[in-house]
């Protein structure tokens, strides 16, 4: 039912920023929470930000307070995910969640990642 694509990833200097992008198939009144997780290689997926689609709190890690932001544009169907001071143990796989209303079914959706790869 919902798809989520993210895009924005690449390959960046250390000290750089991105923004990534996570397009949503359906309608964001479907969605009750978005986030954004990240997989490095040989470690868990850990979380990185969510925010609620209607009154858009945020929630951070402490780890990631100070360098991500996450947001939303709910008329473009698009949650975002700005990285300042990109470090090296930033390279991972991120990945865009959402959450759908349990008015609908509650489900839990994933997108198939965007690379983000830090040189130093």
């Amino acid at each position: 039912q919902v798809q989520l694509v993210e895009s924005g990833g690449g390959l960046v200097q250390a000290g750089g920023s991105l923004r990534l992008s996570c397009a949503v198939s359906t309608s964001m009144l479907n969605i009750h929470t978005m986030g954004w997780y990240r997989q490095a290689p040989g470690k868990q997926r850990e979380l990185v930000a969510t925010i609620t689609t209607d009154y858009g709190r945020t929630t951070y890690p402490d780890s990631m307070k100070a360098r991500f932001t996450i947001s939303r544009d709910n008329g473009k169907n698009t949650v975002y995910l700005q990285i300042d001071s990109l470090k090296p143990e930033d390279t991972a796989v991120y990945y865009c969640y959402a959450e759908e209303t349990r008015n609908l079914r509650g489900r839990d959706y994933w997108g198939q990642g965007t690379q983000v790869t830090v040189s130093s």
